[in-house]
């Protein structure tokens, strides 16, 4: 669905609407939910950074304790890494890709217990639609409209191999 260089150019435009939103905030950081938003928080900070001659801080957060089915979730959270104070910050919060809006609320309340950020913004490289809560991203590389039984395979750290798939769900 999507190649290397149609993630790149996804990157770079979000970076520049980030950049315009921000006004170039000082207090920008990125912080990416496990697994899939933390390599594309890093390459949008990137980014920004070579756009704008800032470097702003990046981290992980680990949404899992969060969930709302946590009782049944079967993954092992792997932690967070947020070296820096959110406090007063502008958060970009990442993933790869937004559908039901469950993920961001556990991760907006799982950042939540680090401090109070000025703002906190949703960046996503998919929307697939589909939300059981009313979030929506504020900056969106591509809206993709998945079949049901489909899931999106994303492979995006900024190298050659990164690549957006469709392939048909597991069966459970």
């Amino acid at each position: 669905m999507l190649d290397a260089e149609a993630i790149a150019r996804i990157v770079r435009r979000i970076a520049s609407e980030i950049i315009e939103r921000t006004s170039g905030s000082e207090q920008l950081a990125f912080i990416g939910i496990r697994h899939g938003g933390v390599p594309i928080a890093a390459l949008l900070a990137k980014s920004v950074g070579q756009a704008h001659h800032v470097t702003a801080p990046v981290g992980a957060i680990d949404m899992t304790l969060y969930r709302d089915d946590a009782g049944s979730a079967l993954s092992i959270p792997k932690g967070d890494e947020i070296t820096f104070d959110i406090g007063g910050r502008d958060i970009v919060l990442v993933d790869d890709v937004l559908q039901t809006g469950r993920t961001v609320r556990a991760a907006i309340e799982s950042l939540l217990a680090y401090g109070r950020p000025r703002r906190i913004w949703l960046a996503v490289l998919c929307d697939r639609g589909e939300r059981e809560l009313p979030i929506s991203a504020d900056f969106v590389g591509r809206e993709i409209a998945v079949p049901k039984g489909f899931v999106l395979d994303v492979i995006a750290e900024g190298g050659p191999g990164d690549r957006v798939l469709l392939r048909k769900k597991a069966a459970s």
